[in-house]
């Protein structure tokens, strides 16, 4: 029994040898399957079509390996990209660049696999391509790999990438007016404009905005990125008046090219357009619209009117503008007259108010405002210091509700345009019934007025004593105090009373306004 197991071992020791000494062994080394190389593709949706895409895309790949892993990807732009980007991620968005109307970009993506040698390699060199050195994680942030840092290790790249053609079509980018962008019938030749712009290869593809007046053909070019411009007269007197831009309403970004075609005492039109990197144009638009028009009145003098009286009276309304208007005429005997400029805020609006109405006060150094009761407190706000630190000079009349109003009167914003130290009362005199306003010193010499109605809304008033002097003091049987005082600067008077309303007695309104305008302010025609 023990003789048979020796000789089966010494007959399967024998045969070993045998297939040993036959060489085998060798032959199923050197039959060893090789390495293969992975296979790349790109994937489109099954509705998608490459014909006529946007510049701004999204491409999607992917990768098989019979005998491995895909550890990531090498793509690049022929004709854009002058390297190959490693990622590992499977699909990205692209901006594609567009230089003319529509482009061709073909896309090549490489998958690679894991069969890296086990030691990072500072340079990659396969398939007659330079693929420079195997991407990692730089977790010191100094450029170059250290050791212990992450990296990927670059197995065999498909030497033949997939690749896809995109024929990019350019899209012709839009413009339309901004909700805030409209015009009066009638302005003066300041006036500002809002718009939005959108291309569907991206708005940074919008490379100029070019605007124009009255002829398309004669238009300037702004940065494409420029979404409102504020136009102002440089000279009203000169024959081919020219407009400053100013991008964005500011005084700090004025474009360095004027913009023509202005016509003064006569309709105008205001057209804009989109241009994006191609050359593609949108079509003009304009402003105001076939059915509408925009009169742009040249001023007459430096001297303007603002019509700040807010009532739902019509008659009443039209009363009050007249009677402004007759008593300038007649000062020094007419020296105003046809020379009125009137800004009317109580019965319309100019669009972007809070940029174009300041700039439109520019245009004139001497000021009338007057209102009832309900004075437009934030463009008082907005522009009085602005306006007198320029050189300008303002009268004003008017009266101040209560807090609850809906005009929100309150002391901290009276103070921002006005010397005052306190009022005389916390909440105005509902109503005033006749009574005398007196000049608070003889020798300034102003004329005493005589309120001929009832007037609500009036409340008196502590200058600032430093900075300003008293003028008038009201005298009625429910209300006495300060009504009336001027900036020692000569700058500013006010009077909180609508002089419509205290013009009785010897009618002594046209006397103070020259007094006011010509004696203090020096206003020559």
């Amino acid at each position: 029994m023990n003789s048979k197991i020796t000789l089966y071992l010494f007959y399967i020791l024998t045969l070993t040898v045998g297939i040993l000494n036959s060489g085998c062994y060798d032959e199923l080394v050197n039959n060893a399957n090789p390495n293969n190389t992975p296979e790349t593709f790109v994937f489109l949706y099954p509705d998608s079509s490459i014909s006529g895409q946007t510049s701004r895309l999204n491409v999607s790949w992917w990768g098989d390996d019979p005998d491995g892993l895909i550890i990531g990807y090498y793509f690049k732009w022929i004709g854009i990209d002058s390297v190959w980007t490693f990622t590992t991620s499977r699909d990205s968005t692209f901006s594609l660049p567009i230089g003319t109307i529509d482009t061709t970009f073909d896309f090549q993506v490489s998958a690679v696999d894991n069969s890296g040698n086990g030691f990072y390699d500072d340079h990659i060199y396969q398939n007659q391509i330079d693929y420079g050195a195997e991407p990692f994680t730089d977790s010191n942030g100094n450029e170059h790999y250290d050791p212990n840092e992450n990296y990927f290790d670059t197995g065999l790249i498909d030497p033949t990438p997939a690749s896809t053609k995109f024929p990019i079509k350019n899209s012709t980018p839009e413009i339309l007016w901004s909700e805030l962008s409209f015009l009066p019938d009638t302005s003066f030749p300041v006036m500002t404009f809002g718009w939005t712009a959108s291309d569907l290869d991206g708005e940074s593809s919008i490379t100029n905005i070019n605007i124009a007046l009255n002829d398309t053909n004669n238009f300037i070019s702004l940065s494409g990125s420029t979404r409102l411009v504020t136009l102002r007269i440089v000279d009203y007197n000169a024959s081919n008046p020219m407009m400053e831009i100013l991008i964005n309403g500011s005084e700090l970004n004025i474009n360095p090219d004027d913009l023509p075609g202005l016509k003064l005492n006569d309709d105008n039109i205001i057209y804009i357009q989109a241009e994006d990197i191609s050359g593609a144009k949108s079509a003009f638009i304009s402003l105001p619209d076939s059915n509408n028009t925009w009169f742009v009145k040249k001023p007459t003098s430096e001297f303007l009117i603002v019509d700040n009286y807010n009532v739902p009276d019509l008659n009443n309304d039209i009363a009050v503008k007249n009677f402004y208007n007759d008593a300038f005429n007649q000062i020094e005997n007419g020296i105003l007259m046809d020379k009125i400029n009137t800004l009317d805020i109580a019965g319309s609006t100019l669009p972007y108010e809070s940029v174009t109405f300041p700039e439109t006060i520019k245009l004139f150094k001497f000021v009338f405002w007057y209102s009832n009761s309900k004075p437009r407190m934030d463009l008082l706000s907005l522009t009085m210091n602005k306006f007198i630190d320029g050189g300008g000079k303002i009268a004003m009349s008017l009266t101040f509700e209560d807090s609850t109003s809906v005009f929100q009167f309150d002391l901290p914003t009276v103070q921002g345009f006005l010397p005052i130290d306190s009022l005389g009362q916390d909440r105005p005199i509902g109503f005033v019934f006749g009574g005398t306003i007196n000049p608070s010193t003889p020798g300034l010499d102003y004329p005493v007025l005589t309120i001929l109605s009832t007037v609500s809304s009036l409340r008196t008033f502590y200058p600032n004593p430093i900075t300003a002097q008293k003028t008038y003091d009201i005298s009625a049987s429910n209300l006495s105090g300060n009504i009336g005082f001027k900036t020692n600067d000569g700058n500013l008077f006010f009077i909180g009373i609508p002089l419509y309303q205290a013009n009785g007695g010897d009618g002594n309104v046209i006397p103070l306004l020259e007094k006011i305008f010509i004696e203090d302010f020096g206003l020559i025609p």
